[in-house]
């Protein structure tokens, strides 16, 4: 259980009520990670800091523990396991994620926790601005952010304008009902579609993004990571949208088979006869994969329904962040 300390800056978060978690997860990241620990000290001087080490072969614990966060590791590679371990393993009413690079603006955490519990909010998500846009937001970067932004826009709703920020502050409510399951930079699509898909309230912030400090490198992969931020969310979709992606398979599959079956239909009601029997075999199987495609859609959506019940019921267990007054 967390604790607040005594000395509580005047905010909307209660002052006996609220806890506060700043999760920070880290790899190789000694020479930012004290100017983060620092940052957020002074931001959120109620808070307990938690910096979770995911293998670093620097002096990482070292200098994130002499800079007075609490340390803990986790030995499974990617920020997803990380962003996994922290959730399960720390309590508290609101919980800032925040990557241990430097480039997220502290100060900002005040007015994201203030939104989150003034109007009950779930998720606040920290829209980067940056102050360098060669070195700390390349246009590259920004270009296959805002892709990416609009795929998932379309696939489940306009809501937000930086899908792969990784500065969010959350309610409890969220992150106990969050199931976890990515891996490495893809968590921050699913922890958009989760909040999507249960029709959480959320919000977004406008916070400065800067430059690294000397020393620290990204560990961006670009195309690797942007491939793989693209298959979770065709993956999502299948998951979160089964009727829609089957039956647009089935779509697919009927209509390119009518294609390939027009000529035979005019040529056997030219002539009686069928000239091209591999052809009608396979716009025969292409028929019936439709038409199975199409009760797969229909059967993983209950499935799926159900899924999602269960996990809005996970979600209404925990009550919202104590309010101004200390209510709930």
């Amino acid at each position: 259980m967390l604790h607040p300390a005594e000395h509580i800056a005047p905010s909307l978060v209660h002052q006996a009520k609220t806890r506060i978690a700043v999760l920070i997860p880290c790899f190789n990241e000694e020479a930012a990670i004290p100017q983060v620990v620092a940052g957020f000290r002074q931001a959120l001087p109620e808070s307990l800091i938690f910096v979770y080490d995911n293998n670093s072969r620097d002096r990482t614990v070292d200098v994130a523990r002499a800079a007075g966060a609490l340390v803990r590791n986790e030995p499974l590679q990617g920020k997803g396991n990380v962003v996994r371990r922290m959730f399960s393993d720390v309590d508290a009413d609101v919980y800032v994620l925040v990557d241990g690079d430097a480039t997220y603006d502290p100060q900002s955490a005040r007015e994201m926790v203030n939104r989150l519990v003034a109007e009950e909010l779930d998720m606040v998500v920290g829209s980067r601005v940056s102050r360098d846009q060669s070195a700390a937001y390349r246009r590259g970067h920004q270009f296959g952010n805002v892709l990416l932004t609009g795929f998932v826009a379309r696939l489940f709703g306009n809501r937000f304008t930086d899908v792969l920020s990784g500065y969010r502050v959350f309610s409890k409510r969220f992150v106990k009902s969050f199931p976890a399951l990515a891996k490495e930079f893809e968590t921050e699509i699913e922890l958009t579609v989760h909040a999507l898909e249960l029709g959480m309230p959320v919000a977004e912030v406008a916070t400065p993004y800067a430059s690294r400090p000397d020393g620290s490198a990204s560990k961006l992969r670009t195309y690797r990571d942007g491939l793989s931020i693209l298959r979770t969310i065709m993956r999502l979709y299948k998951n979160e949208r089964p009727f829609a992606f089957f039956g647009s398979t089935a779509v697919a599959l009927f209509l390119f088979s009518v294609g390939l079956a027009w000529p035979l239909l005019v040529t056997y009601m030219e002539t009686g006869l069928v000239p091209r029997f591999p052809t009608a075999i396979l716009v025969t199987g292409m028929i019936i994969l439709a038409f199975l495609s199409l009760a797969c859609g229909l059967i993983l959506d209950t499935v799926t329904q159900g899924r999602r019940e269960a996990r809005r019921l996970a979600y209404l267990a925990f009550k919202p962040a104590p309010s101004e007054n200390g209510q709930q």
